[in-house]
């Protein structure tokens, strides 16, 4: 089996963090997105990832090299974002007949995941959610066989999202449906979907089967990832509680603080994750992201998304800024 993980998208809504870095690789408590994704898949007995890359694409590939030397790792260029579908297609010489299991780039999911690659079918993995009409949405017969797919409808008969996690077993199949719809141009919402690949997959015949996962994180947007940030902080607390002494410094669990900082004469926590080599002094930080290489002088945050090798002085404030930021409100 091959893991398949599209990562070429832009990331428009978190900008200006992703004008210089890709949204995959943002961190999030004490790790990246993407670390996350490929640890579970890694852990789930995967060793093989097909990578697809776009927008600062050189940046996913020195990381994955970097940090997974061990994995057999293939990336593939998607040079014009014409979504999922497109971006699967593009990984068909590379997977060939194996069975993939595709996890889209910004989906983090709390799942066993060698149930879902043990499963004697394709399964899609799904999650009830308040409003449906932004997610691709299943539709389920009793027992738990999908019947139905369809990308963002605007009266959905079903409130079961599909998070972003499926394992397809019959892939000559899936890419026979996805070169269909390129070829003739299936589009829903101005983009080839992979959701319109799985429903002619349905419609001819495959049967795939649901399953429910036990927590789906948004990282897609600066609320959102901020909320993740904190419930991941507190999964991993065992694992990010700093041992080191700040001077002059309470630090308010959990929190996640990165190689080589100096942090003096503060308050950090809770929900805090700060990068490596960051310096803070005389500042209070919660429920934030702060990047690596960061200097913080008199500021009190809350809320705040802080690239690397932003400097900040002297302000009370809810911020977004990318890297390489300076700023001086005192």
């Amino acid at each position: 089996m091959k893991a398949i993980i599209p990562v070429a998208g832009a990331g428009t809504k978190l900008r200006p963090h992703t004008y210089t870095q890709p949204k995959a690789l943002i961190p999030l408590a004490g790790r990246t997105i993407l670390s996350i994704i490929v640890d579970q898949l890694v852990d789930a007995g995967i060793t093989e990832f097909v990578f697809v890359v776009g927008y600062l694409g050189e940046k996913i590939q020195h990381y994955v090299e970097k940090k997974y030397p061990q994995l057999t790792c293939h990336f593939v260029q998607q040079n014009s974002r014409e979504g999922t579908g497109h971006a699967i297609l593009l990984t068909r010489e590379v997977v060939a007949n194996d069975e993939v299991l595709i996890v889209l780039g910004d989906t983090i999911c709390e799942c066993d995941f060698k149930e879902v690659i043990a499963s004697p079918y394709s399964v899609l993995g799904l999650k009830k959610v308040d409003d449906p009409r932004n997610f691709g949405v299943a539709e389920l017969e009793e027992g738990g066989k999908i019947t139905r797919v369809v990308e963002k409808p605007q009266i959905p008969k079903s409130n079961l999202a599909l998070v972003g996690l499926y394992k397809i077993k019959e892939s000559a199949q899936l890419y026979e449906c996805l070169q269909a719809n390129i070829d003739n141009h299936i589009k829903s919402h101005d983009e080839f979907q992979l959701t319109d690949a799985l429903e002619c997959m349905i419609e001819h015949g495959v049967q795939f089967n649901a399953f429910k996962v036990i927590n789906w994180f948004d990282c897609g947007r600066k609320d959102t990832l901020l909320e993740t940030n904190a419930i991941l902080l507190k999964k991993y607390k065992a694992a990010n509680n700093p041992v080191l002494p700040y001077e002059n410094t309470i630090i308010i669990p959990p929190v996640s603080i990165g190689e080589g900082c100096n942090i003096k004469n503060s308050i950090i926590g809770p929900n805090v994750a700060v990068g490596d080599n960051t310096v803070i002094n005389y500042s209070i930080v919660k429920d934030s992201i702060i990047g690596s290489f960061s200097n913080l002088y008199e500021v009190v945050l809350k809320s705040s998304l802080i690239g690397s090798d932003a400097n900040i002085r002297g302000l009370s404030q809810s911020l977004n800024i990318g890297d390489n930021t300076e700023i001086d409100l005192g």
